[in-house]
C-alpha cells in the first residue's frame, strides 16, 4: 500500500499552548492545491501555523494509495506577528491573509480540532452545522466536552466546527457516552427527548 509522505502538521509542536498576546492567529487563503507547499514553505522559515489533514484512501491501478489532504482545501491557519505576514506573502502562494475579529474562538475551535487529530480519531470533511443543540461527551477521552451532534448512516457523529471558514469536521462517537449538555434545566429536558440534528 503506497502512502505519500505527510506533511508536517504543525509547527511548533507548542502552538497552542505558546505566544501569549503576541501573536495573533490569521488564516491564509492560498492558491489551488498549494496548501502543503505553503506550510513546507512555513516550516523552512520558523514561521508557526497549523494545516490539519486527514488521510485518503484509492485505488489506482487495483493497488491502495493513501494520501493526506487538507480538512479545510484552500487554508493554512498562521499564528503570527504583524512583522511576519510580509514574510508569508513572499511565498507567493498567498491569496489573501484573513484577519480573525474572534481570537479566542478560533484558538478554542484549532485546539479542539488538534486534540481530536492526536486522538486518532478519524476525521472527516463535514457540512457546516450553524449553533443549535448541543451534547456533552459523558464519558471516554473526551469527557466534559461539548459539541454538536447529528446522526448519519446510523452513526452518531460529534462536530467540531471552525466557525470563520463555516466548515466543520466529524468524528464518530459511542451513543452511551453522550447526554445533552443542558441536562436540568426545561430546554435540556427538551433536548433529551429529541438529542439529535441532521
Amino acid at each position: 500500500m503506497p502512502i505519500l509522505k505527510r506533511e508536517t502538521d504543525l509547527y511548533p509542536g507548542d502552538l497552542f499552548e505558546a505566544y501569549p498576546g503576541q501573536a495573533d492567529w490569521t488564516v491564509a487563503r492560498v492558491r489551488s492545491r498549494r496548501e502543503k507547499a505553503l506550510a513546507r514553505y512555513l516550516l523552512q522559515h520558523g514561521l508557526p501555523f497549523y494545516l490539519p489533514q486527514t488521510s485518503h484512501e484509492r485505488r489506482y491501478s487495483g493497488r491502495l494509495r493513501v494520501s493526506h489532504l487538507p480538512l479545510f482545501p484552500g487554508y493554512v491557519f498562521l499564528r503570527l506577528g504583524r512583522r511576519d505576514h510580509r514574510n508569508v506573502l513572499k511565498s507567493n502562494l498567498v491569496l489573501q491573509l484573513l484577519d480573525v475579529f474572534d481570537q479566542s474562538q478560533l484558538h478554542r475551535e484549532l485546539r479542539s480540532l488538534w486534540q481530536l487529530q492526536l486522538s486518532g480519531a478519524p476525521l472527516v470533511p463535514h457540512p457546516y452545522l450553524a449553533p443549535g443543540d448541543e451534547v456533552k461527551i459523558a464519558d471516554g477521552p473526551f469527557a466534559g466536552w461539548t459539541g454538536h451532534l447529528l446522526r448519519e448512516r446510523g452513526n452518531l457523529q460529534w462536530v467540531v466546527s471552525i466557525t470563520l471558514l463555516r466548515r466543520s469536521v466529524a468524528a464518530t462517537l459511542d451513543r452511551e457516552s453522550i447526554v445533552p449538555a443542558t441536562m436540568g434545566t426545561a430546554a435540556g429536558r427538551d433536548r433529551l427527548a429529541h438529542p439529535l440534528t441532521g
